[in-house]
């Protein structure tokens, strides 16, 4: 009888040590490069893993509440990557989605002629602690606008994307990113300069986390992956069925620019080309805790 109770006692002890797997909180932006991650989450298929995905509106955002701890992984660039590890070294790029073709651009009211000869201060709207900032100084750079002829004025996308061309005085230049550029356009703005044309920036997307949560929840990240394969196998199935899945999230962006914005960026999150490897290693964007 003492045997009993000491096997049902050990067979508690046990069941109140091996708790469930702990949720997995990863936080998002609205780029098509993360859409497999809103299809995923729109069929259903995050919540078996425990993985729950935060829709925020701005690459700013997105840093700031993992920050605060209200995220165990964000998605990204490697330029909020080598801020945010610079105070976190134990954080590493864990899954690549995509690598921008175009996706980033530079747009204005007026040429780069007359961004380049004009006599104004340029009105820059952009989000301050992302890519876009990088983006920035490459193309004043290559065109040669020194930082005195600039105002910086950092808002997130949301805001960015809510300018109206008919209200802007003199020469302006918007930092963005697909889909917000597509309202913009629609607007007045046109693009002078992007990933694809203009600009000479490597960027790529990736899901980045600590070492710590990869060991802790390796199993839901590696089952994550597939379902993001999964997803872009479905995406070049079905268009359209993939697009009426993560319309919610698309900012109202139409089926016919949704298909254009997958002309700006090549899908990497299968496997890492050697030589984009090689490149990324180089600029001290750590490959080795790819899964």
């Amino acid at each position: 009888m003492i045997r009993k109770w000491i096997l049902l006692w050990v067979v508690l002890l046990l069941a109140s040590c091996s708790s469930p797997q702990d949720k997995l909180k990863i936080s998002a932006t609205t780029w098509v490069g993360y859409s497999p991650l809103f299809y995923a989450k729109a069929k259903g298929w995050l919540d078996p893993l425990k993985i729950q995905l935060l829709h925020v509106v701005s690459l700013s955002e997105n840093m700031y509440l993992y920050q605060a701890g209200n995220a165990d992984a964000y998605v990204g660039t490697q330029y909020e990557y080598n801020v945010m590890s610079s105070h976190k070294p134990t954080l590493k790029p864990v899954m690549m989605f995509d690598r921008s073709n175009g996706g980033d651009l530079i747009l204005s009211n007026v040429s780069i002629d007359e961004l380049k000869n004009t006599k104004q201060i340029i009105d820059v709207y952009l989000e301050m602690d992302s890519v876009n900032r990088v983006l920035l100084h490459d193309f004043m750079e290559k065109y040669q606008i020194s930082r005195d002829r600039v105002h910086l004025i950092n808002h997130d996308q949301a805001i960015i994307s809510s300018l109206n061309m008919q209200k802007v005085k003199g020469p302006t230049i918007i930092v963005t990113y697909t889909p917000y550029n597509v309202g913009l356009e629609e607007k007045g703005f046109h693009e002078v300069a992007s990933t694809r044309d203009g600009l000479d920036l490597l960027v790529v997307d990736a899901l980045f986390t600590t070492q710590d949560v990869l060991q802790a929840h390796k199993e839901q990240l590696v089952a994550l992956k597939g379902l993001v394969a999964k997803a872009v196998a479905a995406l070049k199935a079905n268009p359209e069925e993939f697009y009426q899945t993560v319309k919610p999230y698309m900012l109202g962006v139409s089926y016919q620019d949704f298909l254009n914005s997958l002309h700006d960026i090549v899908w990497i999150n299968d496997a890492l080309p050697e030589k984009l490897r090689q490149r990324l290693t180089q600029s001290k964007f750590d490959t080795r805790f790819l899964l």
